[in-house]
């Protein structure tokens, strides 16, 4: 497999890591890292547990097996995954490579 495009935070992993576990995702899932489209040129990304398609590439990273939709590829370049706690809120952030 290929080097992911992505950066994934050691605290992203493990976050990721332990929701499999606790989530019991089936084997043969992976993680995907998707774009989606909003208004006015606005995006988001997400992360979710997916089969393969034929449109995805498929990556390796820390154990955790990862799924990229081709077409999302170019939006995704760079981009780093990251794990954040804050006092009210936590959660998984995207960062683009100027705010990484």
């Amino acid at each position: 497999m290929e080097e992911i495009p992505v950066t994934i935070t050691e605290r992203a992993q493990k976050e990721i890591s332990q929701i499999i576990d606790s989530k019991k995702i089936p084997e043969g899932y992976f993680l995907r890292i998707s774009m989606q489209g909003g208004g006015c040129g606005a995006a988001g990304f997400t992360l979710g547990f997916d089969t393969p398609t034929e449109n995805d590439k498929k990556y390796l990273h820390g154990g955790i097996n990862i799924l990229i939709d081709k077409r999302h590829m170019m939006y995704l370049l760079d981009m780093k995954v990251d794990y954040e706690e804050r006092k009210d809120e936590q959660g998984f952030v995207f960062l683009k490579p100027t705010e990484a």
